[in-house]
C-alpha cells in the first residue's frame, strides 16, 4: 500500500530539493573526515621540504594539475557543504536570520584578518605586505555563499549563479582586452603567465602587495581579486552538494548522486579544459569543475565507507581530530613551523636554519632525497596534530 505522506515528500523533493530535507541537522562524520584529510594534506604540501620533493607534492608551475593543486579547492568546496549544515543547525535552534547574517560577516572578517596575520608573520613588512591569501579567499567565499544560502535556499538560483560565475569568468579572461596589451589570443598569448586580465587588475588594485612580487615590475597573485569569482563557484558547488545531502533520501541514493556528480564535473571540466586550460593560479572555470569532481570523489568514497557501510571507528580518528579544528590547525601550521627556519644552528663558523640542520642530520642522512622531503612534510603534519589533538581531548573547538 502506498504512503501518501511519503509520496508527497518525494514529489516535493523532485520539484524543490532544498525544501524536502531530513529532520534535525546532525554532523556528517564523512564530511568531517574529508575536511580532516584535506587540512592534513594542505599542511604537508605547504611544508614539503623544498627542493627535491616529489612532483605531486608541488603545484603545477602554470597550466596543468597535480594532487597539490586539488587541496585548496577541496577546502573551499567543503566550506560550501558546511554552510548548509551549520546554518540549518543554527536556524533549527531558533537563531534569527539577521543574527546569523551578522555572525557570518564577523566570521568572514576574522578569517580575513587571520590570513593577513599569517602573511606578515613574523616581521610584518608593511611596504610590500601581501593582502590576498588562502584564508582571505575562504572568507570571501564563505561570506558570499553564506548570505546567499541564508536568504535564498533554492537550487535553481545556485545553479544559475554557478553558471554565471564560470561562464562569465571565461568571457572576461578570454575576450575582454587587457588594457595596453590587447585581446588574448590575438594580440597577446591566451593564458599568458603575466599578461592577462586577472594579473592586470591585481597589479593596478594592489601594486607591490602581491604574492609573486618583483621590485622592478608587478607580477601576479594566485589568490587575486578577479579569480574570487570562479572560487565562489567552487563554494557554490559545495552548497549544492550540501543541499543534496540534506534531502529526504536513503544513504545509498545520496551516495549514487554524489558519484554521478563527481563524474559529471570531471567530464565537463576536462572537456572545457580543451579551450580554457586547467590552471590553479588563475582558478580557471575548467579547474573549478575538475577540482570539484575530485572533491566529490573523495566525499563519495568517505560517504560510502562511513554513512553506507558504517565503518565509523578507528581509521576516522586522525581525520576527525584534524577536521574538528581545521582552521586552527591551518593557522598553527603556518605560524609555528616558522621556528624551524628562524632558529639558527651554528656548526663551526657556518650558521644554518634549524630546518636545514634537521634535514641534513636526520632525514637526508638516512633517506633518498624524495623520501627525505616527504618524511619532513609528514613530521610537520604530526607536529601540527599535537595541539589539535589536545584541544579535541578537552572538547575545545575553535570557532571564529
Amino acid at each position: 500500500m502506498s504512503n501518501p505522506g511519503l509520496a508527497a515528500s518525494r514529489a516535493t523533493t523532485l520539484t524543490n530539493p532544498s525544501a524536502a530535507v531530513s529532520g534535525p541537522t546532525k554532523r556528517l562524520l564523512s564530511l568531517d573526515v574529508v575536511r580532516g584529510i584535506t587540512i592534513a594534506f594542505m599542511i604537508m604540501v605547504n611544508n614539503n621540504g623544498g627542493h627535491g620533493s616529489w612532483h605531486f607534492m608541488n603545484h603545477a608551475v602554470w597550466n596543468g594539475l597535480t594532487p597539490t593543486d586539488l587541496v585548496f579547492p577541496t577546502f573551499v568546496f567543503v566550506v560550501g557543504v558546511s554552510v548548509v549544515f551549520a546554518f540549518e543547525a543554527r536556524l533549527a535552534k531558533g537563531m534569527p536570520k539577521s543574527q546569523l547574517a551578522k555572525h557570518t560577516a564577523i566570521r568572514a572578517v576574522v578569517l580575513f584578518v587571520f590570513g593577513m596575520i599569517i602573511n606578515g608573520f613574523p616581521f610584518f613588512h608593511l611596504e610590500h605586505f601581501r593582502v590576498y591569501g588562502v584564508l582571505q579567499r575562504i572568507a570571501v567565499c564563505y561570506l558570499v555563499v553564506g548570505l546567499f544560502y541564508l536568504y535564498d535556499k533554492r537550487v535553481s538560483t545556485k545553479v544559475a549563479a554557478l553558471v554565471a560565475a564560470l561562464v562569465g569568468y571565461w568571457i572576461l579572461v578570454r575576450w575582454v582586452p587587457v588594457p595596453g596589451l590587447g585581446v588574448p589570443g590575438r594580440d597577446i598569448p591566451f593564458m599568458d603567465m603575466n599578461r592577462n586580465l586577472v594579473s592586470w587588475i591585481d597589479q593596478h588594485v594592489l601594486p607591490h602587495h602581491l604574492y609573486l612580487y618583483h621590485p622592478d615590475y608587478n607580477t601576479r597573485d594566485p589568490e587575486g581579486l578577479l579569480s574570487n569569482l570562479p572560487a565562489i563557484g567552487t563554494a557554490l558547488l559545495g552548497v549544492l552538494t550540501g543541499i543534496w545531502l540534506r534531502t529526504v533520501r536513503a544513504a545509498r541514493e545520496k551516495f549514487a548522486g554524489l558519484a554521478m556528480g563527481a563524474v559529471a564535473c570531471l567530464l565537463l571540466g576536462y572537456l572545457w579544459a580543451l579551450w580554457f586550460p586547467l590552471n590553479k593560479n588563475m582558478w580557471t572555470s575548467s579547474y573549478v569543475l575538475v577540482a570539484a569532481g575530485y572533491s566529490l570523489t573523495l566525499l563519495t568514497l568517505c560517504y560510502w565507507a562511513i554513512e553506507v557501510r558504517g565503518w565509523r571507528s578507528g581509521w576516522t580518528f586522525v581525520w576527525v581530530v584534524f577536521g574538528s579544528n581545521a582552521i586552527g590547525a591551518y593557522v598553527f601550521s603556518e605560524l609555528a613551523p616558522s621556528i624551524f627556519w628562524l632558529v639558527q644552528v651554528h656548526e663551526g663558523t657556518r650558521a644554518v636554519t634549524l630546518q636545514e640542520w634537521l634535514m641534513q642530520r636526520f632525514y637526508e642522512a638516512f633517506l633518498p632525497v624524495g623520501w627525505a622531503q616527504f618524511g619532513w612534510s609528514v613530521s610537520i603534519a604530526v607536529f601540527c596534530f599535537i595541539p589539535v589533538w589536545i584541544l579535541y581531548r578537552k572538547k575545545i573547538f575553535l570557532k571564529v
